[in-house]
């Protein structure tokens, strides 16, 4: 599943679209637009503009004006597992290789501009959707906006595993299962720990792991990049201890950590 950074990535890649007038716009998979009837998009879209990109955690949308400048609905644009934004030649995330066959039917939705450039989700497994209007009630603060008083807030409220509590959108949105190992590694903080456990300075700490690693993942191309992530598996050891990675499920997860410095 897409986290943070890859959601970040493809946002860049939308907001190289802005200002253009759209001219048509593909809405036919009944499933990746639901709940909206083939053509509805397009009728809400047509003739308008995308005005400015946004990102909460994981979930991404553009602002759009109709033809005569008024505000238009926003457009919500989710990846699914393994979706693809492309636009002028760049694809946010990266990572599909463009010397594999391309089928058509993987382009699920698209958007064409007076200046003849397309914008495409490119989606192989279907799972991505495109509504207007979504609704963003129910997430917390974006993870990497979030101010460390806020943090230490959310975070440290109640007696939740450390890691449940970074899973759940509701109190950060963007952080999801390689990002909160790679943070908890970050921090040697043990995935099971109860927050209420945590001090200021426990917390403080995940803070600044946190947007360290936010910032790597965006800057090499996704959370896959992370320091931790290629041990993560049965044999692996600790990048900078050297010590086993221990396995387990945590809030429902696999998760791996050092079973040293973690322990």
């Amino acid at each position: 599943m897409p986290e943070l950074p890859e959601v970040e990535l493809a946002r860049q890649v939308l907001a190289d679209a802005l200002g253009r007038e759209i001219q048509d716009v593909d809405d036919h998979d009944d499933w990746v637009c639901r709940p909206h009837a083939p053509g509805e998009i397009a009728a809400a879209l047509r003739g308008g503009r995308l005005t400015r990109a946004h990102r909460r955690g994981k979930t991404l949308w553009c602002e759009t004006e109709n033809g005569d400048g008024k505000p238009g609905p926003n457009l919500g644009l989710h990846l699914g597992m393994a979706g693809q934004l492309r636009f002028g030649g760049r694809s946010g995330p990266p990572g599909y290789s463009r010397n594999r066959v391309e089928k058509p039917e993987w382009f699920r939705f698209g958007i064409t501009f007076a200046d003849g450039e397309q914008l495409r989700l490119f989606d192989t497994r279907r799972l991505g959707r495109v509504r207007l209007d979504p609704d963003l009630d129910a997430l917390g603060p974006d993870a990497g906006e979030v101010s460390r008083k806020d943090f230490r807030s959310r975070v440290g409220r109640g007696r939740a595993p450390v890691k449940a509590r970074l899973l759940d959108q509701s109190v950060l949105a963007g952080i999801g299962n390689l990002l909160a190992d790679e943070t908890l590694w970050q921090a040697a903080v043990s995935p099971a720990r109860p927050v209420d456990e945590l001090g200021d300075d426990d917390l403080t700490n995940l803070h600044k792991a946190l947007r360290k690693a936010l910032r790597a993942a965006i800057e090499h191309g996704g959370v896959h990049t992370g320091e931790i992530i290629g041990h993560r598996r049965a044999g692996g050891h600790c990048p900078r201890c050297g010590a086993e990675m221990a396995h387990g499920t945590v809030g429902g997860r696999s998760t791996w950590w050092c079973a040293k410095e973690q322990a």
